[in-house]
């Protein structure tokens, strides 16, 4: 039942026995339009018996994405609106994402990049593509941080990494290169010693942000790809979305935001869905997710608490979006809620 290749295709989906013959034509639909791609590590993790599985869920097509909701948008957090050239999106002032690649190991069903990744989408940036988002970057002295993204950076070769570092290395004013990949969960065989080595470079601060969503992407042999990582000095944070049917109740986040520390990474942001096209199915509503991260308050350590993220629509940022604990009064004093919701009074200030 295991993959020993990437499942790309309908018919090696059903052929693998995760989507069902008479579901194939509108499954067929659904890959005229969006990348199909499924590693074999996570169809390994797939419970076949389970038509709910959360693994599933994540990778496998369904015929709901051909729904198309009238507030979703092809480019739902406004990439575009701040792209000042190509493969450089610049929406704030410190830190530019570098999207030098839009393919990935695993095509996610939720992704908020769908229309750009996939043999469909952007591709990878051609040479003079790249010369012209280095200078770019060279010629603004405020860019600290470059974050690469797209699609995955990691399926990158050890070689074209390296060579991303090494013109990276030769500008003074970045100091920190943030990595964004699934691939030490979906095909940690990648994180060997030749990525390793091509993610560090000289005045260079590497962070690697891993996105999984369901602990149960966190195999053994993901963290042993993790603690490769770590043990080399590359700092990890983790990225996870919240979505209805996989991990949308307070067992899995609070299981998943464990899995990260004892992975030894960080949590760090986890997302509202986006407004993507064809995934209305995944979104749950801003009130249910409030209330499940309150629920982690006093669940689990304060090191497995990861900051609730909104997207705002249209290319406006980032926005936390987690439960508010206080609010004052007309009296002038503050009501505090503690983790089991009850409430307390606060004085103001002399």
């Amino acid at each position: 039942m295991n993959a020993i290749r990437p499942i790309r295709t309908p018919a090696e989906l059903t052929d693998a026995g995760l989507v069902a013959p008479d579901h194939l034509a509108g499954i067929e639909r659904v890959a005229e339009r969006y990348a199909i791609a499924i590693s074999p590590a996570m169809a390994a993790l797939i419970d076949r018996a389970d038509p709910n599985d959360p693994i599933a869920r994540q990778f496998v097509p369904d015929a709901a994405e051909l729904n198309v909701t009238s507030e979703e948008r092809a480019d739902p957090i406004g990439d575009l609106a701040h792209s000042p050239v190509e493969g450089i999106v610049h929406r704030y002032p410190d830190r530019v994402l570098l999207k030098a690649v839009h393919v990935c190991p695993v095509y996610c069903r939720f992704c908020f990049r769908r229309e750009m990744v996939g043999p469909q989408g952007l591709g990878t940036l051609s040479p003079e593509a790249m010369d012209e988002a280095f200078a770019y970057i060279g010629d603004h002295p405020e860019i600290w941080e470059v974050i690469l993204t797209g699609g995955d950076p990691l399926v990158l070769s050890p070689r074209r990494i390296t060579e991303i570092m090494q013109r990276l290395a030769a500008i003074d004013h970045v100091k920190i290169v943030r990595f964004h990949t699934r691939v030490p969960v979906v095909e940690p065989e990648r994180i060997d010693d030749a990525l390793i080595a091509a993610l560090k470079a000289s005045g260079k601060t590497a962070y690697v942000a891993l996105h999984a969503n369901h602990p149960r992407e966190l195999t053994p042999t993901a963290r042993a790809a993790c603690a490769r990582l770590v043990d080399s000095g590359i700092v990890m944070i983790s990225q996870s979305v919240l979505l209805k049917g996989v991990n949308d109740d307070p067992d899995t986040l609070a299981a998943l935001m464990r899995a990260f520390v004892e992975t030894r990474v960080k949590p760090y942001y986890l997302h509202h869905p986006d407004l993507a096209p064809g995934t209305s199915h995944f979104r749950l509503s801003i009130e249910e997710g409030r209330a499940l991260v309150a629920g982690l308050r006093g669940r689990i350590s304060g090191l497995c608490q990861p900051t609730y993220i909104l997207d705002i629509p249209g290319g406006h940022g980032k926005a936390a979006i987690g439960p508010d604990a206080i609010r004052q009064e007309n009296t002038g004093c503050y009501t505090v809620s503690d983790f089991k919701g009850v409430e307390h009074t606060y004085p103001p200030s002399e």
